[in-house]
């Protein structure tokens, strides 16, 4: 040109810009061409396609009006057949380039726009060049460039060419509605793992895991156990005690017993059987569960003992019998017998004393039904029931017959009877003393006492026993030719030792007395006037009741 200016073309975009977050330009049917500045003299040689979009002002600059176009006038070159920029249009041999769309930020689409009518100008003159107005023509799009209409040098790599709309994720609200869809969905799986976490945990606490609970036991034995042992004792005892229940015409009651011997005869208290009286009714119990009906054999009410007969029972077992005056204090021994009618009863404990002197009954009141016993005393457990069981040593024989107790709520004396439970203090007839009175109620049906002749002061209550001044129906105290009027005693003496055993009462000594057989030899010490003497007596006898 004559003005020594060049014409400036728009060079085509580099593509692929990263880092902007617009959506992609959308292709609108509008041709490709060229940009071109307003200020720009237009080009020769054919009218170039308008582009779809003027080209945004720059920053600051206020947009420029066109030219008014000048009078038409004779061309001052001739045409480029060619049309060769920048005298003319685009040439076929390079393409329009694509049409660029600023983009908002926010990435916020921008709705197509009208194309502004651009003039193009006639032939450049010399003169300052005024491009005149043309109508814009619209060049058909090519279907080969449709990707360049869809693209987007700023959008985000990796998104399709295709998409319409904004990018994924970015429509409002979206981002909302995710959260809240995710928190929803940990709410439920949190209270879905709280209810099977609490079933879990309801069902360990039930049953203490989640597989069955299996503990672990020891295996099982041939059940021996050591003869001496508690278990040997009573599994050997067992079998010969039985458990007896009495009815009478005014009252019943339940004791224990054992067998003597293969014939059937059984061991029991007096006390026991008294109910029945003389028309009452015995049923024996056996350890195995059987039964059956037994007589009165015989009775003494001075020892407490008695003696009861089954018959038509085959297999029985008697309980071996052993020696009283072999036992000492310390000694473990086991109790056997049907307290509170519990049956087959074991307790066990030791000898606490030995030659105890007590007294028990005395229900009646006429002292008819009064029992002296020089028992052994034993802390095993007897009760109400045990009355007329064995107590036995660790070899399972008897050494006595277990008869009373003290009773801690009555503080006055041993009971045979009563509901009150031991403390402790039971007391047992020695076997060697019963043995004596089983075999003469066998043999005779009555037991003889051992007597030394004298009628004591019962009421005397200095140390002693001592001898009354009258005897019954006002007869003499001292029995005419009887043991003691042979030794030389007295009325008023206070006899103080029997064999060497200190006596404080009456009672003391009849205990001591009964302790022996009639015809036994004694030596006796007693005071009189002061004076203190030995005598030496022969027990005589007397029928029992």
């Amino acid at each position: 040109m004559d003005d020594g200016r060049q014409a400036k073309w728009w060079s085509r975009p580099a593509t692929g810009r990263p880092g902007r977050d617009e959506p992609e330009s959308r292709g609108g049917g509008e041709g490709e061409a060229s940009s071109v500045r307003p200020d720009s003299p237009a080009p020769t040689g054919g009218a170039a396609p308008a582009p779809a979009d003027g080209p945004a002002p720059l920053v600051g600059q206020e947009p420029q009006e066109p030219a008014p176009s000048r009078p038409a006038g004779p061309p001052l070159h001739e045409p480029d057949v060619y049309s060769t920029p920048p005298y003319g249009g685009p040439g076929p041999w390079a393409p329009a380039p694509p049409v660029q769309r600023p983009t908002p930020a926010h990435g916020t689409p921008v709705p197509p726009q009208a194309v502004p009518p651009q003039a193009v100008p006639p032939q450049a003159v010399p003169l300052p060049p005024q491009p005149s107005p043309v109508t814009p023509q619209a060049t058909p799009v090519p279907s080969s460039s449709s990707q360049w209409l869809q693209y987007d040098p700023w959008g985000a790599p990796g998104q399709p060419l295709t998409q319409v709309g904004p990018p994924a994720g970015t429509e409002p609200g979206s981002r909302k509605n995710r959260r809240g869809g995710a928190f929803a969905g940990m709410l439920l799986l949190a209270l879905v793992a709280s209810g099977i976490g609490g079933g879990v945990g309801a069902y360990v606490e039930r049953t203490g895991g989640l597989t069955t609970v299996e503990l672990p036991q020891a295996s099982h034995d041939n059940g021996d156990r050591a003869p001496e042992s508690v278990a040997g004792i009573a599994a050997s005892a067992l079998p010969s005690v039985v458990t007896l229940h009495v009815s009478g015409t005014a009252e019943s009651g339940t004791g224990t017993g054992f067998v003597l011997d293969a014939r059937g005869h059984i061991l029991t208290n007096n006390h026991v059987v008294a109910p029945a009286g003389s028309s009452g009714d015995i049923t024996v119990t056996f350890s195995s569960g059987e039964t059956a009906a037994a007589e009165l054999v015989g009775k003494d009410s001075g020892y407490d003992l008695a003696v009861v007969r089954v018959k038509g029972v085959s297999g029985l077992k008697p309980l071996p019998l052993g020696n009283s005056d072999n036992v000492r204090v310390g000694d473990p021994v086991v109790a056997i017998g049907a307290p509170f009618d519990l049956s087959n009863t074991v307790t066990s404990g030791i000898i606490s004393a030995k030659q105890r002197p007590i007294t028990a009954g005395g229900e009646k009141g006429d002292g008819s039904d009064i029992s002296y016993v020089d028992a052994l005393q034993t802390d095993a457990p007897i009760n109400p029931g045990n009355s007329g069981g064995p107590l036995v040593d660790t070899q399972a024989h008897v050494i006595g017959i277990n008869s009373a107790i003290r009773a801690a709520d009555s503080g006055k004396g041993t009971e045979r009877g009563g509901q009150s439970g031991s403390i402790g203090l039971g007391f047992a007839i020695p076997i060697n003393q019963g043995k004596r009175v089983a075999e003469e109620l066998i043999n005779t049906g009555k037991a003889t006492h051992p007597v030394i002749g004298v009628t004591l002061d019962m009421k005397f209550t200095g140390d002693g026993a001592k001898v009354g001044e009258k005897g019954p129906e006002d007869g003499p105290a001292v029995t005419k030719g009887g043991p003691a009027a042979k030794a030389g005693i007295r009325s008023g003496d206070v006899i103080t030792e029997v064999q060497g055993q200190r006596v404080h009462s009456g009672e003391e000594l009849i205990v001591k007395i009964r302790a022996h057989r009639p015809g036994d030899r004694l030596e006796l010490r007693l005071t009189r006037g002061g004076e203190e003497r030995s005598v030496t007596l022969t027990l005589g006898s007397a029928s029992g009741t």
